[in-house]
C-alpha cells in the first residue's frame, strides 16, 4: 500500500503540474493578445514596413538641334496581390466577375498568350493567394496607359490589387555616337555630361511606405505616405548630331586604314566657342574601334602644333619678323655632344625665312629661335605660356578635363635642352582642347573664347537657365602679332606641309601639322610611336569652325606624319561642313527650293496625330481600327486621311516615315534591338516590311 501510494502521489503532482503550466500558458496567451496586442501589432508592422525611395525620372540631353542624344524610357513591372481585401470580399466576387474579360484585354495588349492562357494564370494566383504574383515585366509605357483603363485593373490598386512598380531605362538612341562626351547613367559609370550634370538631371526622389512580405518583396501600403518624385531637368548641348557624325566616321576611316591605337576629333564654332563635336575612338582588344576615353581632354605631347605658340611669343617680344633667315642645317642641329634635334624629313635645306621655316615645320627653325632668344630669360617665355592659358584647365563642362605638363626654369624637370624642346612640342604636354582653344584664338581675331558644351538647362520645356558664349582673354596677341600668324598658317597649306591636302580646295584653310614620336609605356621611344595631328581653321578669310584632329599611330607605322594621317580627317570634315553649312550660308542669292505643301505623307502614333489635328483644327478620316496605335497620316489639299500601318504578328512593321522616339518603341513592343543612324525620320530599314523576325533580333535603321 504504501508503495502504491507512494506512486499516486508522484502522478498526482506530475498532474498537478502539468495544469499549472497550462494554466499559466493560457494566462500569458491572454495577457499578450488582450493587454499588450496593439503594442506587439505594432512593432511588428514597423520591423515589416519600411520608407522606400520613389525613383525620379531622369532628365534628358538634346542636341542643340532638338534630338535627343541620352534618355530615359520608362518601363513597368506588373504584379497582382491575390490576397488583397478587394478581391478576396465577398468570396472573390469581384475578381470572378472580371477575370474572363480581363483575359481578354491583355491577350489583346500584349498579344504573347491567349485569353484562356491568360485566365489560367490569373486563376492559379488567386486559388493560391500569392501575395506578389509577376504578371508581365518590362511593360511600356504606353500599355501601361491602357492597362490602367482594363477591367478590374481600373477599379484601383486596393481592390484589383495591380502593383505596378516603376523602373526606367537609359538609352543613347545614337548608340557609341558621342558616346564618352554624353556619357550612359549607371549606378557604377557615368562620365561626360551625364556625370558632369548629374545633380539636375536626376532630381530628386520621392518616397513610399511599403511591406515586406513572404521572400523579402516589398508592397506598397496605400495610407496616403507617398512623397512624389520631382523628375531632373533636361540639357540642351552645343553638340550638332550631323557635325559629330561627320567628325566621327571621318575618323574611324582613317583609324581602320592606320590601324592606329587611338584618336580624337574635335570642331568648335569660331566665334562663340561651342563644340560642335568630338569624336574620340580607341582600339578595342577584340577588334575595332570605340568610344571608350575622352583623349580630347588628356594632356600629351602636342608635337609641331605647338610651333604656333613659339612663333606668337618670339613675334609678340620682337624677337624675330617673319622674313629673318635661320639656318635648318639640312634638317639636323646638335645642340650639344649628346643631344641632337632633326626635323622629322630631311629636306636638305640650309638658309630659310622664318616663314619659311615654319611652313616647312622645322623643328630646328624653331629650336633655334627659341633657344638664340630666350636661352638666358626661359621664364620670358614660359610667361607667354601663361598669358595663353596653356598653363590651365580650359573649363569646358566636362568631369576630368586635366592639367597640362609645363616644366619651369629651376625645378627638378628643368634642364638644357628644355627650352629648345619645348618649341617644337616636346618636353611638354598639353590637351587637344588647349591646343583647339589657341587655334581658335587665331580664328577669331585674337579673342580666346571658353569652349562649352551646354546651351540651356530646360524643366518641363521651360528654359530656366541659358549659358552664353564667355570670354576668357579679349586679346592674346597684339593685331601686327595676329596678322602675322595668320600669314603663317595660312602658308603652311598653300606652300608648306600641308599643300598638298589644299591644293585643290576652293576655300581657303589656315592649319598646322604635327607629327611626335611619343614614347611608350613599356619600351619608351625605340617603339617608334607617332601621335600625328593637324589643327586650323576655315575659310580662312572668314572663319566659322575651328577643327583639331590628333591621332596615335600603331608602333612602326609606315605612314605617320601629320600631313598623311591628320590632315586627311580635318579635311573630310572642312569639306563636309563647308558644303552643309558655310557655303549654303553665304551663298543667299541662290534660289530657294519651295516645299510642295499640296500632298503630305507622315507617320506616328495614332493618339497624337489625332491630338494634332485637333489642336490645329483640321478634319480627318480615320479608316485605321479601334486597338491600332500606329498610323500614316496621308493628306491631299485639306483633306487628311489616318491609315492603317499594323503588320502580322511576328512580322516586320514598316517603319519608314516614322522619328526615331516612334520607330524606338514599335522596334521594342516586338523585341527588336534597334540601331540608328543619321537624324530626321527613318528612310531605310534593313528588315523589310513583312519579312518574319525573331526577338532579339537587330534591325538598322537609317534617317534621311
Amino acid at each position: 500500500m504504501d508503495v502504491k501510494r507512494d506512486i499516486l502521489w508522484r502522478v498526482y503532482l506530475s498532474y498537478i503540474a502539468v495544469v499549472l503550466a497550462c494554466l499559466f500558458i493560457l494566462g500569458k496567451a491572454a495577457y499578450v493578445q488582450q493587454v499588450q496586442g496593439a503594442h506587439l501589432k505594432e512593432l511588428s508592422n514597423n520591423l515589416h514596413q519600411k520608407i522606400e525611395d520613389i525613383e525620379a525620372e531622369r532628365g534628358t540631353i538634346y542636341s542643340e538641334d532638338g534630338e535627343m542624344l541620352s534618355t530615359s524610357i520608362p518601363q513597368f513591372d506588373i504584379y497582382i496581390d491575390f490576397a488583397a481585401d478587394g478581391l478576396t470580399e465577398k468570396n472573390g466576387k469581384r475578381f470572378k466577375d472580371n477575370v474572363d474579360s480581363l483575359s481578354y484585354c491583355l491577350a489583346e495588349l500584349f498579344k504573347d498568350l491567349s485569353a484562356g492562357e491568360y485566365k489560367k494564370i490569373l486563376m492559379d494566383g488567386y486559388s493560391e493567394k500569392n501575395r506578389y504574383f509577376p504578371l508581365k515585366k518590362n511593360v511600356s509605357y504606353r500599355d501601361y496607359e491602357e492597362l490602367k483603363k482594363f477591367p478590374l485593373v481600373r477599379a484601383g490598386k486596393n481592390k484589383s490589387g495591380f502593383i505596378a512598380d516603376n523602373k526606367s531605362k537609359r538609352l543613347n538612341p545614337y548608340g557609341m555616337l558621342g558616346f564618352r562626351t554624353i556619357g550612359l547613367a549607371r549606378d557604377s559609370f557615368k562620365v561626360g555630361l551625364e556625370m558632369t550634370y548629374d545633380s539636375l538631371l536626376k532630381g530628386r526622389n520621392g518616397n513610399r511606405l511599403v511591406r515586406y512580405i513572404a521572400g523579402g518583396v516589398s508592397v506598397p501600403v496605400d495610407d496616403g505616405y507617398e512623397t512624389e518624385a520631382e523628375n531632373g531637368k533636361d540639357i540642351v548641348t552645343t553638340i550638332d548630331v550631323f557635325i559629330q557624325e561627320i567628325a566621327e566616321n571621318a575618323l574611324m576611316k582613317m583609324m581602320i586604314q592606320n590601324d592606329a591605337e587611338h584618336g580624337c576629333a574635335i570642331v568648335m564654332e569660331t566665334k562663340t566657342g561651342k563644340i560642335k563635336a568630338i569624336a574620340n575612338l580607341g582600339r578595342r582588344n577584340e577588334g575595332g574601334y570605340k568610344e571608350d576615353f575622352n583623349y580630347a581632354i588628356t594632356p600629351s605631347e602636342p608635337g609641331s602644333t605647338f610651333k604656333l605658340a613659339t612663333m606668337l611669343s618670339l613675334l609678340e617680344d620682337k624677337k624675330i619678323t617673319l622674313n629673318d633667315n635661320v639656318n635648318l642645317e639640312g634638317g639636323t642641329w646638335k645642340i650639344t655632344a649628346q643631344n641632337t634635334v632633326y626635323d622629322s624629313e630631311q629636306h636638305g635645306r640650309t638658309n630659310v625665312t622664318v616663314k619659311q621655316a615654319f611652313e616647312l615645320s622645322s623643328n630646328v627653325g624653331m629650336a633655334k629661335l627659341a633657344y638664340g632668344n630666350y636661352g638666358n630669360n626661359p621664364s620670358q617665355f614660359i610667361r607667354h605660356l601663361h598669358e595663353m592659358h596653356m598653363d590651365s584647365v580650359t573649363g569646358i563642362d566636362i568631369t576630368g578635363e586635366r592639367n597640362s605638363i609645363i616644366s619651369r626654369p629651376g625645378s627638378k624637370t628643368w634642364s638644357a635642352i628644355t627650352l629648345p624642346w619645348m618649341a617644337f612640342g616636346y618636353n611638354i604636354e598639353v590637351t587637344p582642347m588647349q591646343t583647339l582653344t589657341l587655334y581658335n584664338s587665331i580664328a577669331n581675331n585674337g579673342k580666346m573664347m571658353r569652349p562649352y558644351l551646354v546651351n540651356a538647362i530646360r524643366e518641363e520645356g521651360i528654359t530656366v537657365k541659358e549659358f552664353h558664349p564667355k570670354i576668357m582673354d579679349e586679346k592674346i596677341c597684339s593685331d601686327a602679332t595676329l596678322a602675322k600668324l595668320k600669314e603663317c598658317l595660312e602658308g603652311v597649306c598653300i606652300e608648306g606641309t600641308a599643300k598638298d591636302i589644299f591644293k585643290n580646295s576652293i576655300y581657303k584653310v589656315a592649319g598646322k601639322t604635327g607629327t611626335a614620336l611619343v614614347a611608350d609605356d613599356n619600351r619608351g621611344y625605340g617603339a617608334e610611336i607617332y601621335q600625328t595631328s593637324f589643327a586650323g581653321y576655315f575659310p580662312a578669310n572668314d572663319p566659322q569652325y575651328t577643327c583639331l584632329v590628333v591621332i596615335k599611330n600603331k608602333p612602326h607605322a609606315i605612314v605617320h606624319h601629320g600631313a598623311t594621317v591628320a590632315g586627311p580627317v580635318f579635311k573630310e570634315i572642312a569639306d563636309r561642313l563647308y558644303l552643309s553649312y558655310v557655303k549654303q550660308k553665304n551663298n543667299s542669292t541662290a534660289p530657294v527650293n519651295k516645299i510642295d505643301s499640296n500632298y503630305f505623307h507622315y507617320a506616328g502614333m495614332k493618339q497624337d496625330a489625332k491630338k494634332l489635328m485637333k489642336e490645329l483644327k483640321m478634319s480627318y478620316s480615320d479608316s485605321t481600327g479601334i486597338s491600332e496605335d500606329m498610323v500614316a497620316i496621308n493628306g491631299i489639299g485639306s483633306t487628311v486621311t489616318l491609315n492603317s500601318r499594323t503588320s502580322a504578328q511576328g512580322t516586320m512593321p514598316q517603319l519608314k516615315g516614322l522619328g526615331l522616339k516612334d520607330a524606338m518603341y514599335l522596334c521594342e513592343q516586338i523585341g527588336l534591338k534597334i540601331n540608328s543612324k543619321g537624324r530626321g525620320r527613318v528612310s531605310v530599314q534593313s528588315i523589310a516590311a513583312g519579312q518574319a523576325i525573331a526577338r532579339g533580333q537587330l534591325i538598322n535603321v537609317e534617317l534621311n
